[in-house]
C-alpha cells in the first residue's frame, strides 16, 4: 500500500476523531444551557470566516462562473446543512447522548445510498457483490438504528444504586419506550436524512462549479443567514447570544473542524 493510500486512511481516522470530539464538546455546551439555535449560527459563522481565508489562499484565481443554478443549490445546501441537519442533530443530542448521536451517524451512508437510487444517481446491479454489500449494509444499519431507538438499555453503574436499592423493585423499567429517547432518535434520524440529501446536492453542485472551498464558503454563509433567521423566530432570549470564555466559545469554534 502506497503513501497516498495510507494518507487517505489516516485522514479518515483523524476526521472521525475530530467528529467524536465535536459530539462531546457540543453535548457539554448544550448541557450547560447554550441554545442549539445559537450554536448553529456561531458554528457556521466561524466556518464562513475560516473558509474565506482558505479561498483567498488557494482559490483566489478560480475563473468559474457562479450561475443562478449554483446559487440556488447553495441556498438549499445551507437549508439542509444548517437549518435541518445541524439543528436537528443538536436537538436529538439533547434528548439522547453524544455516543448515541455519533452511532446514528452511521446511517448517513445508508440514507445516501437509498436517495442516490431514488434520484438515479447510482445504479443497482443485484448480481454484483458490491451492490449486495450495500443492500445488506443498509438493512443492517436501519435495523440497528431501530433497535437503538426502541431499546435504551438499563443503567449499569449509578450513584444511586445503593441508596435506592429498597425501592428499585417498585419503579417501572425505562429500558423500553423511553419517549424522550425516541423523540431524540427521530430528530437524529431526520437530521441524518437531511445530511444525506446535503451530500448528494453538494456533489451535484461541485460538478457545476468545481471549486470546493468556494462552494463551502458560500454554503456556510447561506447556513449562517438561514440559521440566524430561524434563531430570531424561535429563540427570543437575547442572552442566548452571549459568548463567554468557556465551553460556549469552544463549541462553535470546534464545530468548524
Amino acid at each position: 500500500m502506497g503513501y497516498e493510500e495510507w494518507k487517505a486512511y489516516m485522514l479518515c481516522v483523524f476526521s472521525n476523531i475530530c467528529l467524536a470530539g465535536f459530539n462531546i464538546v457540543s453535548k457539554v455546551s448544550l448541557n450547560k444551557g447554550m441554545s442549539r439555535y445559537v450554536l448553529v449560527v456561531y458554528g457556521y459563522a466561524f466556518g464562513t470566516l475560516a473558509t474565506a481565508i482558505l479561498v483567498l489562499l488557494f482559490e483566489r484565481n478560480h475563473k468559474g462562473k457562479m450561475s443562478k443554478a449554483v446559487l440556488r443549490d447553495i441556498f438549499f445546501l445551507g437549508l439542509l446543512g444548517a437549518v435541518f441537519g445541524r439543528t436537528l442533530y443538536y436537538a436529538g443530542m439533547e434528548y439522547t447522548s453524544a455516543a448515541f448521536a455519533s452511532a446514528m451517524g452511521n446511517l448517513i451512508p445508508s440514507f445516501t445510498f437509498v436517495l442516490a437510487l431514488l434520484f438515479r444517481m447510482e445504479k443497482l446491479e443485484i448480481g454484483k457483490v458490491s451492490s449486495q454489500a450495500k443492500i445488506w449494509g443498509t438493512v443492517g444499519a436501519l435495523g440497528g438504528a431501530t433497535l437503538m431507538t426502541i431499546y435504551k438499555g438499563v443503567v449499569v453503574i449509578s450513584p444511586h444504586t445503593h441508596s435506592h436499592t429498597h425501592t428499585s423493585y417498585h419503579q417501572p423499567s425505562k429500558a423500553f419506550l423511553d419517549w424522550e429517547w425516541i423523540k431524540g432518535s427521530l430528530y437524529l434520524l431526520t437530521s441524518m436524512l437531511s445530511l444525506s440529501a446535503f451530500y448528494l446536492l453538494q456533489t451535484a453542485t461541485l460538478r457545476k462549479y468545481p471549486a470546493p472551498l468556494t462552494i463551502t464558503g458560500f454554503m456556510c454563509f447561506s447556513g449562517t443567514l438561514l440559521a440566524a433567521i430561524m434563531t430570531l423566530i424561535l429563540d427570543h432570549n437575547l442572552s442566548s447570544w452571549r459568548l463567554s470564555w468557556d465551553i460556549s466559545l469552544i463549541a462553535p469554534i470546534y464545530s468548524v473542524s
